[in-house]
């Protein structure tokens, strides 16, 4: 197979919700945490999903501002999560409930449906980017569990380049390290503000990963797929033409 007179020469993809499933692993963490508290017991998962996502960007936030390392924002978030549920716990008990957050978190790792062939598939075309506002061992870590490490050319990590998306600058390193133009790449992420407008202001085209439904802010500013599946499609859209049969 090959993509005849390809204008894209790389494919940029955001990381957590695009190529690794972070809802499904983040929802095996909290699991755990219910698990270990009583009070928890009779709650639905969901609401507390609800209660803990409202702490994720917050605390996410401080540690890509370099003010808490990943560890320190895992604790912080889980003591302000119990505190908001309503449960009284000592901070040993924190510091427990955030390691077997992590446990299971890191357990339940696995790539969004599709993302593996598509990379198979994309390889054959074009060089691949993963480009993502996070730790770099943290994600360096998601990429080898998922099998996902042999198929990328280049992780840029808001920490190694000191700025995060929506900001161009990220998007702009990546592309030094492809050897790419931006007028031949593409950019793939779920995150409205972060993948698609900070592609958009780079530049870049972008391809926003709908996989939850919801309604797209701005049709002209990016196309919309809902999975990374059928991965000969998904990768025709991307590279904007057709895939055709070759010897």
């Amino acid at each position: 197979m090959r993509h005849p007179r390809a204008t894209v020469k790389a494919v940029l993809f955001d990381l957590d919700d695009t190529l690794v499933d972070h809802t499904h692993s983040a929802r095996a963490g909290l699991a755990a945490v219910q698990r270990r508290y009583r009070g928890l017991h009779h709650r639905p998962l969901r609401a507390l999903e609800a209660i803990y996502s409202d702490l994720v960007e917050e605390f996410h936030s401080r540690v890509l501002q370099g003010l808490l390392t990943l560890d320190e924002a895992r604790v912080a978030r889980l003591r302000e999560f119990l505190t908001r549920a309503g449960e009284r716990v000592s901070e040993e008990a924190i510091r427990d409930a955030a390691i077997a957050y992590r446990d299971a978190y890191h357990a339940a790792s696995r790539p969004v449906p599709g993302a593996v062939p598509l990379l198979q598939h994309l390889r054959s075309f074009v060089r691949i980017g993963v480009v993502t506002n996070h730790v770099t061992a943290e994600q360096q870590d998601k990429l080898a569990v998922c099998g996902l490490a042999p198929l990328i050319d280049v992780l840029i990590t808001s920490e190694e380049i000191g700025v995060a998306k929506p900001d161009p600058a990220i998007f702009e390193a990546a592309l030094r390290r492809l050897g790419c133009d931006r007028e031949a790449a593409v950019m793939v992420g779920d995150s409205w503000q972060a993948d698609i407008l900070g592609a958009h202001a780079a530049g870049i085209r972008a391809v926003w990963l709908n996989r939850f439904g919801l309604p797209c802010p701005d049709p002209a500013v990016a196309t919309p797929i809902v999975a990374l599946e059928p991965e000969v499609e998904v990768a025709a859209r991307l590279l904007d033409g057709k895939i055709s049969a070759g010897e």
